[in-house]
């Protein structure tokens, strides 16, 4: 077992950037902003024979209410996971009544923990960490987290109690990839909650509650899963606040890390411009894709009919998605979703054969060849696969730059429903052979000259003949 290293303090005093620092990373989000953490994350780093998992998790002012609750619980949660804590403290702010209840909490507990001064560059360390004798620690580590100063002693020593381990990680077990995306507030937390069975990340009846993708790794009837709550998107144009602007990188980054994508929409608001926008992000990407309306609990006869007809109407185009109406607060309906995001998952990884492909290509072109353009038409010869995640096609031929995007619509949704492809999109790529003599002039031999000359003395006899009758 790795040691587990929970980062724990006040809000703002360095936590996601020593994160950063351990884990050799960006993926914590830092900003100069109180409370921009408020769920917990996880990371793996190396410090010479000892490889460890460390938490980043959400301040803990000691009055916390509403949102702020939720996160102290997150705290708290990762405090009994840990197998040492590192208490971070502000040595630019001094001592503050929640580092003593912190530091009390951490005792009661019985958990081990260090006190870690931060933010002591420009300072003399020795006058920052004075002011926090008075905890009744003995020592304390004097860091700047955001220069590394001073990081790498403390982690050597604090792991100094654990035996060494394999620097080099374990061949990590494939898991299926799963984000579930969407608009703020359409109960995203909710079902990533629902699905692992547990409070792991802080729901709370505001949008923008998180605001940061989490990653976690969890199995199902033995199966292994990665599941990413990620931030909502919402409207560019209602985009304002720098941090909210770089959730949204971190979700689309989520969506391209995925390998099924879950696209939640709020069944009470009905389908809006914004989903469509996300999902063509889904579609861009490639990703297998599963579609649910949540709170449809809550909705009357009328609004449920309502909400079918647009669906039906409006997404059309991605008539290979899967689509379930659940209710994440409730349960239901949620338990479908594995299934889906299973067949979807193998559907997008599934290997594909050169001959089948060969022959579901010629069966198409016997039932719809392509069209002719400037009297020509070009000429598809064989199949083979090109990728996975999602499926690639690649289809060699002549003339393939003057088949339209029709006809390749066609051919991927032939080689869709053939291949019973469902909850993935299919790519098809069009690729004709280069001509070896374009661009080469042929030499002639003397002999081959000798015989272009007669036959072009032949042309311009023939040519004046023909002027001469024409003129008579």
């Amino acid at each position: 077992m790795l040691p587990v290293i929970a980062l724990v303090g006040r809000p703002n005093v360095g936590k996601s950037t020593l994160f950063n620092q351990l884990t050799r990373s960006r993926d914590a989000l830092v900003a100069d902003l109180p409370g921009l953490t408020r769920d917990r994350k996880y990371g793996e780093g190396v410090s010479g024979d000892h490889r460890f998992i460390v938490i980043d998790t959400g301040g803990i002012s000691g009055d916390e209410a509403g949102i702020d609750a939720a996160m102290a619980g997150q705290s708290l949660a990762a405090i009994e996971e840990a197998d040492r804590v590192l208490l971070l403290v502000d040595g630019r702010a001094g001592l503050a009544a929640g580092d003593e209840q912190l530091v009390r909490e951490l005792r009661r507990r019985g958990k081990p923990f260090d006190l870690v001064v931060n933010k002591v560059d420009g300072l003399d360390p020795e006058v920052a960490a004075s002011d926090f004798y008075r905890l009744g620690i003995e020592d304390c580590y004097r860091i700047a987290a955001s220069h590394g100063r001073g990081v790498r002693a403390l982690i050597e020593s604090v792991l100094v109690s654990f035996p060494p381990a394999d620097a080099a990680p374990e061949a990590e077990e494939d898991r299926v990839r799963v984000a579930v995306v969407g608009r703020p507030n359409v109960g995203k937390s909710t079902l990533v909650n629902r699905l692992l069975g547990e409070e792991r990340v802080v729901v709370f009846d505001q949008p923008g509650t998180t605001r940061d993708s989490v990653f976690i790794d969890f199995e199902r009837d033995g199966a292994p899963y990665m599941l990413i709550d990620t931030a909502g998107v919402r409207r560019r144009k209602n985009v304002r606040e720098t941090v909210e602007k770089f959730s949204i990188v971190k979700t689309l980054q989520a969506i391209d890390k995925a390998n099924v994508v879950v696209l939640l929409m709020d069944g009470s608001e009905g389908l809006v411009d914004q989903d469509l926008h996300l999902l063509g992000h889904c579609i861009e990407a490639g990703r297998a894709l599963v579609l649910a309306v949540n709170k449809w609990d809550g909705l009357e006869p009328e609004q449920r009919e309502r909400m079918k007809s647009e669906l039906e109407r409006r997404l059309r185009f991605v008539d290979y998605a899967e689509t379930y109406f659940i209710s994440a607060l409730h349960g239901s309906g949620v338990g479908l979703l594995f299934g889906a995001i299973d067949a979807a998952y193998e559907a997008a990884t599934r290997p594909l054969s050169t001959n089948r492909l060969t022959r579901i290509l010629q069966d198409a072109l016997a039932e719809h060849p392509p069209p002719m353009v400037a009297g020509r038409r070009s000429k598809l010869r064989y199949a083979h696969a090109g990728g996975r995640n999602p499926p690639v096609i690649v289809i060699h031929g002549s003339g393939t730059d003057n088949i339209p995007a029709s006809y390749r619509r066609y051919l991927e949704k032939t080689f869709a429903r053939a291949l019973s492809l469902s909850g993935t999109p299919v790519r098809v790529e069009l690729r004709s052979g280069d001509n070896p003599y374009a661009g080469r002039r042929n030499t002639l031999s003397p002999r081959q000259q000798a015989r272009k000359r007669r036959l072009m003395a032949h042309v311009k006899k023939d040519k004046k003949r023909r002027q001469r009758k024409k003129d008579r």
